[in-house]
């Protein structure tokens, strides 16, 4: 048997069952739906920084492991900011892109990058991609590679290869199910003033008039889609973002994750006014997009965070990750949390400047989620 590495521009020159089941979890970011749907769709483009170069590692014509990869001309999209890195480099004559991400685009998502499988093989295989984005990294010339939100399996590969890669952190704020059963469980174990002020927000969106509802993404039709896309534009136009999801990626989504696709709706009358669009995993919910025709005091709360919360403690659903960023989150139960990633830098001179940065930010970090959680929303 012959094991080779091989650079995949499409994914959809790999069977999706033969992709799906390398991942060692249902998380849906990960699935050959999502990923090959962002490539089908036009929502990865040449001239938005996106060129895909996913990793495989074939045992003869077998696909065994597999990393996301990607050849990017710029920074967008990712969550992890090294802009501050590309200008420092680029002081000095050097090209900071492209660059190589391991990572899912557009998602801030804890997860495997690192997809081997879950035999006895699997941390061999891992070190082998690994190999193989180092090895990638000097025979194409490019400044870096990046491996985002990772993963414990993929945290542990990296410690074992530890002299390549430079560790950052980051918070973001999640939730987690301390064996409630109900919204109002999760309430008594918050401090007074929290729960009041989350039952005065519910309440004002209860009196407003909209309706709100929980539907299942295969649920919508296509006019409903479109409504959702049409308010998910509006939002990053509002905000001055680029918005790079196209209508036909919302609708594949529904069609192609039946069951792992959410939204919470707000209507009036018959018209959706503002939405939330959100992933599932067997474990973890995942919010990903929001939009409102409605200046509503609460809405945003409302769909974003307690349907979400609720839908969790009916599933069944241990985690529920809102996003990044965002202090708000903590006053509604969410706690700051470390994301990690890794980093391998090719030019000497950068990569000490970062590492020596990275060493005073990773110090801050902890200091800042220490701070946060001295205030935590829960009584106990």
């Amino acid at each position: 048997m012959t094991l080779a590495l091989r650079i995949l521009e499409r994914l959809d020159a790999i069977a999706a069952a033969d992709w799906d089941a390398l991942r060692p979890d249902d998380n849906p970011f990960l699935s050959h739906a999502f990923l090959a749907g962002l490539e089908q769709h036009g929502c990865l483009r040449a001239e938005w920084g996106w060129q895909a170069q996913h990793l495989g590692l074939f045992e003869d014509a077998r696909l065994v492991a597999v990393a996301p990869l990607y050849l990017k001309f710029n920074s967008h999209g990712e969550f992890v900011f090294d802009h501050a890195w590309a200008q420092a480099l680029e002081r000095t004559g050097g090209d900071y892109y492209p660059k190589l991400l391991c990572a899912v685009p557009y998602s801030p998502v804890v997860g495997p990058r690192l997809l081997a499988g879950a035999d006895a093989h699997a941390d061999a295989r891992r070190a082998a991609l690994l190999a193989g984005l180092r090895e990638l990294m000097q025979s194409a010339r490019v400044s870096s590679t990046h491996l985002l939100f990772l993963d414990a399996a993929d945290l542990a590969a990296c410690a074992r290869d530890d002299a390549h890669w430079l560790a950052r952190c980051d918070v973001q704020f999640h939730w987690s199910n301390r064996d409630w059963h109900t919204f109002e469980d999760f309430l008594a174990a918050l401090k007074h003033k929290k729960r009041k002020n989350i039952r005065a927000e519910r309440a004002q969106v209860a009196a407003s008039g909209l309706h709100i509802e929980w539907r299942a993404g295969a649920s919508l039709d296509a006019s409903e889609w479109r409504a959702v896309h049409a308010l998910y534009l509006e939002t990053f136009d509002a905000h001055g973002n680029h918005a790079a999801l196209s209508a036909d990626f919302f609708a594949h989504l529904g069609a192609s994750l039946p069951g792992q696709v959410w939204l919470a709706l707000a209507r009036s009358g018959d018209d959706i006014v503002a939405m939330a669009l959100f992933l599932a995993s067997s474990s973890t919910l995942y919010g990903r997009y929001w939009g409102s025709q409605v200046p509503l005091p609460g809405l945003h709360f409302e769909l974003c965070y307690y349907q979400g919360i609720e839908h969790c403690l009916c599933a069944g659903l241990q985690r529920f990750e809102p996003g990044a960023q965002g202090e708000h989150k903590l006053a509604r139960g969410f706690l700051p949390t470390l994301t990690h990633s890794r980093h391998a830098i090719a030019h000497a001179g950068l990569r000490h400047a970062v590492a020596h940065h990275l060493e005073a930010e990773q110090a801050q970090v902890q200091d800042w989620r220490e701070q946060l959680l001295a205030h935590s929303p829960y009584a106990q």
